[in-house]
């Protein structure tokens, strides 16, 4: 991939570590088409957070058939399109189903799973943004979503391990791995600039970005460190 043609890009990460915020950065960067996953569409999603073990496979079996359709239209969308940018990796839908379900729910959904997504297009490159749960809660409750005012800390920290399990073993597409916790990628224009100068160095494998926060770079300059 280059900056000027990365082709497709997934962002991906747990709840409120700035997935989507990221990807419509990107996509306004590349001027590219943009693929969210319309949390906000599945109807099952607050009685999930209120009452996971009632709710749990309703809203999986929602989400993976949206997920579907949307690379179903990717897959036909325009071949020539040089740039698209998503907030989510069709593969992570068996992460928060092996989460949330049981295990005959599971077998059902694995069913199902097998049939929508034997096509799904691989990333050019997956970026996974990653940040201790006392981040992402402060990040939940600063945008205010009332559904997700019921989501338990253990859930947030189960949803963690699982995404570290899940990438410390992917390797369908290049992976870059951010520190996400002290740093700003959507408001700090010199965060996002050094995220760009990675990705442009990002050909295969396995990369890690962790720079360090502004305010403790003003320190270190001011140190003449």
């Amino acid at each position: 991939m280059t900056l000027q043609n990365p082709g497709y890009i997934v962002v991906e990460g747990p709840i409120g570590v700035g997935k989507t915020s990221l990807a419509r950065r990107l996509a306004e960067t590349f001027g590219s088409e943009l693929l969210l996953e319309g949390a906000g569409d599945n109807p099952f999603l607050a009685r999930f957070y209120e009452n996971p073990r009632q709710a749990a496979l309703q809203t999986q079996l929602f989400f993976l058939f949206q997920r579907a359709q949307q690379m179903q239209e990717l897959r036909q969308g325009d071949m020539f399109e040089p740039v698209r940018v998503a907030d989510f990796l069709m593969d992570k839908d068996r992460l928060f189903a092996r989460l949330t379900l049981d295990d005959e729910e599971f077998k059902l959904y694995e069913q199902v799973y097998s049939h929508l997504t034997l096509d799904a297009p691989v990333p050019d490159l997956v970026i996974y943004l990653q940040a201790p749960v006392e981040v992402l809660q402060q990040r939940i409750a600063r945008r205010g979503i009332p559904a997700e005012r019921h989501m338990t800390p253990r859930y947030l920290q189960s949803l963690c391990e699982a995404y570290m399990r899940f990438f410390h073993y992917y390797d369908a597409a290049p992976l870059l791995i951010v520190n996400a916790a002290d740093i700003n990628l959507v408001d700090s224009d010199s965060d996002y600039q050094a995220l760009l100068d990675t990705l442009a160095v990002v050909r295969s494998g396995r990369h890690y970005f962790n720079p360090l926060p502004d305010a403790l770079k003003a320190q270190v300059a001011g140190d003449g460190r």
